[in-house]
């Protein structure tokens, strides 16, 4: 049997109007998925930069003199904190701002270069007040061995370091406790 003229150009109609079956696309890598997601920020990042230029073009703008902008110092300078009421509080406080910027050292009271230790600061600040100097590293002694437990001395604890980070903090915690204690 002959098949019937309208059924085949039903068949040949479908065929032309089906919609053509997916083929599976590769698989891209990490470093092309990478690329394409730059590619397409960098895009958009360049649309976002023209779209500022147009919305700001209106604004007036003046130039900045820099001389009215910097008002500090170049040059950076340590300034010693407001003076404690209290005399031993006060001393030990200079001691403290001697170390910082005069420098810090162990196994002597003042080196060559004129850096000091701990003691050394305290006997340069007291000016020869031995009763000052005295309340002083009694003070500092005690605030030494509350963090630290026993130590012989302040000279002991302070040649102990090797750098002058924990003998100055704990100059500055021994200025504050005899601060509290209106020393």
């Amino acid at each position: 049997m002959a098949p019937s003229t309208g059924h085949l150009a039903t068949d040949q109609a479908a065929a032309t109007t089906a919609p053509p079956t997916p083929t599976a696309a590769p698989a891209l890598t990490l470093e092309e998925r990478l690329a394409l997601v730059n590619t397409h920020m960098t895009a958009r990042l360049d649309e976002a930069a023209v779209a500022y230029e147009v919305n700001t073009a209106h604004i007036a703008t003046e130039p900045v003199d820099l001389g009215d902008v910097i008002t500090v110092p170049l040059t950076p300078t340590l300034q010693p904190p407001p003076p404690h009421p209290t005399p031993v509080a006060a001393l030990l406080q200079r001691a403290h701002h001697r170390l910082l910027t005069g420098g810090w050292c162990s196994g002597a009271l003042v080196d060559e270069d004129g850096a000091r230790c701990m003691l050394g600061a305290i006997r340069t600040e007291a000016h020869g007040d031995r009763g000052l100097e005295a309340g002083a590293v009694a003070v500092l002694l005690d605030a030494i061995r509350r963090k630290f437990g026993d130590v012989d001395s302040v000279p002991s604890f302070n040649d102990a370091h090797t750098s002058g980070r924990i003998p100055l903090r704990m100059l500055e915690q021994a200025a504050g406790l005899a601060d509290t204690r209106s020393l």
